[in-house]
Order: structure tokens, then sequence, then C-alpha cells
């Protein structure tokens, strides 16, 4: 047998071996096609819609026009940049995704702590069930309780306030510009808390319990166990959850929708506060039909968010030893 027949005969063999395992994991395979082809439709195709940050497109001239539309360079990113709300919108922006990032974050990694400590297996599944069950209730509804509990003529914890003699007029807090920041965020841990929690508890599944027996022995506290164990070995977990909230911290998406927040929680009355990149971009593009401006302003937020997650997973890389990539 000749060099061409064996080389020949092992790429058949290869050949052969792939397809029994493609035929053996073919239900994986059709679980990853599906995915893929959702992110092609849904993810990549509508990026050939950035090039209308550089066009002065109308929505007339339909989708050929998006190629064939008049060529306006970065006049719609100056223009941007240049507006009078320019400061107050990216001023906003972040002080809301700072403000989640400081109490939203930490919160499951404390609750995932102390559910950990806890015994009563039947009190623990439930105290878990119970807080991520609101990850599931849309902004639409958790708005809707919002209104219930805090509006100044029906809430209910202006009326519990008001017969407990604790403040003399309501608090319009749902209106009051002062309050929209604290609301916000207030509602993200609510909704957002629970869910997250799962990760870190699965990550602190993960460590070995060995190590919290021999920490027992030599006589650590259950203080001392939690510093030394467990939140080492959440680090990993840790640091990709943070990097990827960092990278969303203008769009706050693993800390809780900042569009929808801001949507449904702003008013004429709040918008000096609740007025944010999102909002402004959603309105002048489908209100005034600005498709280019909008298109240009979000193109600027995601290249300000790949900008922050290369550099955060660089700092993470060189402080903890570990990064998402």
């Amino acid at each position: 047998m000749n060099m061409d027949s064996r080389a020949m005969e092992a790429v058949n063999s290869e050949q052969g071996r792939i397809w029994k395992r493609f035929k053996k994991q073919w239900m994986l395979h059709l679980f990853v096609g599906i995915g893929m082809i959702f992110l092609i439709v849904f993810s990549y195709t509508p990026m050939f819609g950035i090039i209308m940050a550089f066009k002065n497109y109308t929505i007339s001239e339909g989708i050929i026009g998006i190629f064939t539309s008049e060529w306006v360079g970065l006049k719609h990113f100056d223009e941007f940049i240049n507006d009078y709300q320019f400061g107050t919108i990216v001023r906003n922006t972040l002080a809301l995704s700072l403000l989640k990032v400081l109490f939203t974050f930490p919160a499951p990694i404390l609750l995932a702590i102390l559910l950990n400590e806890v015994k009563n297996g039947a009190f623990k599944r439930f105290a878990q069930t119970v807080s991520y069950l609101p990850h599931f209730i849309s902004w639409v509804v958790v708005v809707g309780i919002s209104f219930a509990f805090l509006s100044t003529d029906i809430g209910l914890v202006n009326k519990a306030l008001l017969r407990l003699g604790l403040i003399d007029m309501p608090l319009d807090i749902l209106t009051n510009p002062d309050y929209f920041w604290g609301l916000a965020v207030g509602s993200a841990v609510w909704k957002e808390m629970g869910w997250w929690t799962i990760i870190f508890l699965a990550a602190i599944t993960g460590i070995n319990p060995s190590l919290y027996e021999a920490a027992k022995i030599d006589g650590a506290g259950r203080l001392a166990r939690i510093r030394h164990i467990t939140l080492p070995g959440m680090q990993g977990t840790i640091v990709v959850v943070l990097i990827l909230t960092i990278g969303s911290i203008l769009g706050g998406g693993l800390v809780g929708s900042n569009f929808e927040q801001a949507f449904l929680f702003g008013n004429s009355i709040n918008n000096p506060t609740s007025e944010i990149v999102q909002t402004y971009a959603f309105k002048v593009g489908l209100k005034d039909g600005r498709f280019s401006y909008a298109a240009a302003i979000d193109l600027i937020q995601s290249v300000i968010s790949v900008a922050l997650i290369f550099s955060s997973n660089y700092i993470a890389k060189r402080i903890s030893g570990s990064g998402l990539f």
C-alpha cells in the first residue's frame, strides 16, 4: 500500500469517526444550530443598519435607502456631542449605571453567602424561590406594582406613613426627580438579586467541602471561613460577572434594564434625572423619525461598551489572574 492510499484511508477513518460522533450528538448540534441561526438573524444581520449612522437616511427610502442615501460622515455624531442635552443625558446614564453596579451587583453575592449558611433545607429553598421569582415579572408589571405602593393618592406606603404620623404630605416618589435614581436602583435590586444569586450559589457549590471541615478543625469561625474559603472560591465567577456588568454599564443589562426603567418610570416631571442615552435615542429615532441620528447615538454607546469589556477584562487578569477571555 503506497503513501497516498494510507493517507486516504486515514482521512476516511477520521471522517467516519466524526460522522459517528455527530449522529450520537445530533440533538446537541441541533440546539447549537438553532442558537447560531438566532444570533445571525437577530444580532449580526441588523449590523448592516450601522451604516445609517453615517448617512442621511429616511424611512421613505426603504431598506435600499440604507445603502443609497446621502453619505454625511460624522455629522450625526458631532450633532449629538454638541446637543444641549448631551451633558445631562450622559450624566444620568453613567450615574444610574454606576449606582446599580455599586448596589445591585454585590447584593446577589451577599444573598448567596447568606443562603449558603442556612442549614434548614426547606427554608433555604423557599427563600431562594421567593427571591428569584421577581426576575420573571415584566418591568411593566413592576411599574404597576410600584404605582400601587408609592403613588401619592392610592399608594399603600404613603397611606401607612401618613397614618403613623411620620410624614405630613404624601411623598411624590414616582414623579420627583430627586427620587428617581433611588427608585430605579431599589427596584432593580428587588427584581434581579435572586436571579443572579443562582449563579453565585452554583459557584459556592463547586467549592470542596473538605476545605470547610479542615478550617473548622483549625478553629476558624464562620466569618473566617467565608473570608478565606467562600469568597476566594467565588472569585472566578465574580470576576466574569463583574466584567460583563461593566461592559453593559451604559445599558444596565446585567443589573436591570436602564431603558425599560427610564422609559416606564420616566415622565415629564422627573425627566431631568430619568432621561438617558437609550430613551433619548428611542425618542428621536421613532418619534422624530431621525433614524440616522439614533443609529449614531447607539453606535457610540456600543463602541464604549466594547472598550469597557476589553479594558475591564485586562485589568481583572492583571489583578486577579482570571478574566472573561
